[in-house]
């Protein structure tokens, strides 16, 4: 049994899977609150049904071939890197919704990181000797390897916070952020792998087929079967997770105001002003009273 013969089998069952995992995903009824990875799974899907059709039916003519099959292949494998980044994005969403003030500053913290992370990827993918094809290849290729490094960021994250978010390990945030760990992984091993070894058939090109039917295999298990409901979360009033979700909520939020001077009286109702003029008038009359008082208490 050869490698290229396990390599084009794992191409081969890689579509089934995927279509699979995105059955299994519907018929859980989750699918609202995954939309990203089921958009993610069809574009995954469709561009490997296209790219096995062009390659094997030979209906078409072999320049015109190419090009689709080279548009299909980047086209999707930018729209993956996209879709990866909205899908972790949706995670953390959902691993800190009980926390709505880490939450937003959660949120907020990541869009400005992966803002950042595209533009230096678009600036890395710039370069003297880039144009055309080659500058599209450079970038879709950054912008794959800045989506793993942030999965890895997110995976590591919900490993460390996964109990005290009331989740467990059979949660499907955790599966699913288990399944973008391997590709990530495998994302940024392929990308170091190729600048040497090139080869369709390699070691790695078997192992890289290889994970992503893990991943698939992993992601319809964990739909597949139901779901654990999630624990209520108790923290202790030490938590660091409740103190600073009490400042963030606490940021953003207008002060109080206090007037202190330069109150004009027409700035009050007319009954305002008498009350506060019959309470005033009151005043005096109670500091008489309290010293006969105290003289009786004593007497």
């Amino acid at each position: 049994m050869s490698e290229a013969w396990l390599v084009s089998f794992f191409t081969y069952l890689e579509p089934l899977l995927c279509a699979m995992a995105i059955w299994f995903l519907v018929r859980s009824k989750v699918a609202r609150s995954f939309a990203y990875l089921v958009a993610f799974l069809s574009v995954r899907l469709f561009s490997e049904v296209v790219c096995l059709s062009v390659i094997n039916l030979h209906v078409i003519e072999e320049h015109l071939a190419y090009r689709i099959y080279f548009f299909v292949y980047w086209s999707s494998y930018a729209l993956e890197a996209a879709l990866s980044l909205l899908v972790i994005y949706g995670i953390f969403k959902l691993a800190m919704e009980p926390l709505k003030g880490l939450q937003t500053l959660g949120m907020l913290i990541f869009r400005w990181v992966a803002a950042i992370s595209v533009a230096v990827s678009i600036g890395v993918a710039v370069a003297p000797h880039h144009s055309g094809l080659q500058f599209l290849i450079g970038l879709v290729s950054q912008l794959q390897q800045t989506s793993s490094v942030l999965t890895l960021c997110l995976l590591l994250f919900v490993c460390f916070a996964i109990r005290p978010m009331g989740l467990t390990y059979r949660s499907r945030m955790f599966g699913i952020s288990m399944g973008l760990g391997i590709l990530a992984t495998t994302d940024l091993v392929r990308a170091a792998w190729l600048s040497h070894n090139a080869d369709m058939y390699s070691t790695f090109n078997l192992v890289n087929g290889l994970a992503m039917c893990v991943t698939l295999c992993v992601w319809t298990a964990y739909f597949a079967f139901p779901e654990p409901k999630r624990r209520l979360i108790v923290l202790p009033t030490t938590s660091p997770f409740l103190r600073w979700n009490q400042i963030s909520m606490a940021l953003g939020d207008d002060p109080g105001y206090v007037a202190v001077g330069g109150i004009a009286p027409e700035l009050f109702a007319p009954a305002e002003i008498e009350i506060m003029k019959r309470a005033s008038a009151m005043v005096p009359a109670k500091k008489l009273d309290a010293p006969s008082n105290l003289r009786s208490i004593s007497a």
